[in-house]
């Protein structure tokens, strides 16, 4: 009786299978090739999007939109980059008690003060010093609903990887205090003439009073219904320190 014999099949060489599957990935259909591009498009653009938002907590922004947009129409601006170190306590509470009082409370919006504001008819709710960091961060000025929809994607990404102290730091250091000049330290220099460590209670109050609207307000010139204003920050600052509304960011 014959033996019966198997002979085994030859496993393809090496250089043989990373052709069969170079050719394989070539004959995958179209739609197959723009999902698989269009999904590792999305990996990287998420990437990248997540690279942008963390980068600011530790790496001081080089330049804000409304910065560069002010430079090239002005021919340059007064700036200078100072840690919160630097900058006087007074001032740190002086702005908080003016834009945002209840800025240790809340994680990006203040939802009484948005409904407030809606009841009394306004367009779009108060911002806080989160969603204006924001704002001034990474979008531009103007007020539209497609600004505000970024604004409200944002504003809870850069809470939850941002300490309320740094962004309050960023914020300090690009808000505008006037025509050209950008941050704290320039704005005490140029209207009081001493570095924003220097700044007092009554000069903090000066400034954070000119913020809604820069432009058109002179903090070494206020008013007499800005020199009101100026004394109800100082007070709301007083009260911020004795109920402990600024622990998130003077420790």
């Amino acid at each position: 009786m014959a033996r019966s014999s198997t002979k085994r099949k030859k496993a393809p060489a090496k250089g043989a299978r990373t052709r069969k599957t170079a050719a394989a990935k070539e004959r995958a259909p179209l739609r197959v090739r723009l999902r698989r591009g269009l999904r590792r498009g999305a990996l990287a653009a998420l990437a990248l999007a997540g690279a942008l938002i963390v980068a600011p907590s530790v790496v001081n922004p080089p330049i804000t939109y409304t910065i560069w947009s002010e430079a090239r129409r002005l021919g340059g601006v007064e700036r200078h980059w100072v840690p919160i170190a630097d900058i006087a306590p007074e001032m740190r509470r002086a702005t908080v008690a003016a834009e945002d009082a209840n800025f240790c409370l809340h994680w990006g919006f203040d939802i009484p003060a948005i409904r407030g504001a809606l009841a009394e008819g306004a367009r779009y709710g108060a911002s806080t010093i989160s969603q204006q960091t924001v704002k001034n961060v990474y979008l531009w000025q103007g007020r539209s609903w497609t600004r505000k929809a970024l604004e409200a994607v944002i504003t809870p990404l850069v809470e939850l990887t941002w300490s309320k102290r740094r962004i309050l730091e960023v914020y300090l250091n690009v808000a505008e205090f006037g025509e050209g000049v950008f941050g704290i330290d320039a704005a005490a220099r140029h209207y009081f003439g001493v570095p924003p460590a220097a700044l007092s209670a009554t000069q903090a109050a000066a400034l954070a009073a000119v913020l809604p609207d820069p432009k058109a307000r002179t903090p070494a010139r206020l008013s007499p219904a800005l020199q009101r204003r100026a004394a109800q920050i100082r007070e709301g600052a007083a009260t911020i320190r004795a109920d402990g509304r600024d622990d998130c960011f003077e420790s």
